[in-house]
């Protein structure tokens, strides 16, 4: 069995549009930098979308983000102090951090199991589910065709507090993140909405992905100006 962390962060940086040149340098000159710094088991630089397509068009230029999976709680609160921090604080308006625990993994990202193999559980309080999948060329157009329906699902569906897409540099929305109330609005969702049940059954029929990943977390924090992500509810205490 795969270990499974102790801590995985998601740092969220909203930029302004002025500041775009040098987010796209950072996004060009980080990944590396970030995968090599001391603590870090795996690490992602992303681009974000709206939230409100999850498709190519959907791309917002002004909010970017790191997941990067740590050796230890120690590791990661050196964070801030790192080059990849730094470069990004200098160019940010406002960001935000979740500290986010293991629960669940299935699948690989490039080629590896960042997450391990978590026991599993539902647990109590808000969770992050994290999808991300690496589509197959002949097969993008009939999965971007399938997505509005499950977007505009996804926006009415109840206990959802945050939403948005992401994807890795330079091309593509290649995946997504929300948060939920609580584990049992997630599985609502997931497993009883039309519209998503009808995707999953479709999913192995139409081979969308040649790699896809889910995965879900406990929310242990979130530190910064939830507003970058878009957070639903106006009581920032309801953690």
């Amino acid at each position: 069995m795969t270990a499974v962390p102790e801590l995985v962060t998601l740092h969220v940086w909203r930029v302004t549009r002025t500041a775009l040149p040098r987010a796209l340098v950072r996004m060009a000159l980080d990944p590396r930098r970030l995968r090599t710094t001391p603590g870090v088991r795996f690490g992602k630089l992303l681009g974000t979308g709206t939230g409100t397509g999850f498709g190519p068009s959907d791309a917002d230029p002004t909010r970017w983000a790191a997941l990067t999976v740590w050796d230890s709680a120690g590791a990661a609160a050196g964070f801030d102090d790192t080059p990849v921090a730094r470069s990004w604080a200098r160019i940010a308006r406002a960001t935000v951090r979740l500290d986010l625990r293991p629960v669940t993994s299935r699948g690989e990202w490039s080629g590896v199991r960042p997450f391990g193999d978590p026991p599993g559980g539902r647990g109590d309080g808000p969770v992050l589910a994290l999808t991300r999948a690496r589509l197959r060329a002949r097969r993008a157009a009939t999965f971007w065709r399938a997505v509005p329906p499950v977007a505009a699902a996804l926006h009415q569906a109840p206990g959802l507090l945050v939403r948005f897409g992401v994807g890795e540099a330079p091309l593509g929305w290649q995946g997504t993140v929300s948060v939920w109330r609580d584990p049992a609005d997630l599985v609502d969702f997931a497993y009883r909405h039309p519209e998503h049940r009808a995707a999953i059954t479709r999913t192995p029929t139409e081979r969308w992905y040649a790699e896809e990943l889910f995965a879900r977390f406990e929310v242990h924090g979130v530190h910064g100006d939830r507003t970058v992500l878009g957070w639903a509810t106006d009581d920032p205490d309801r953690q």
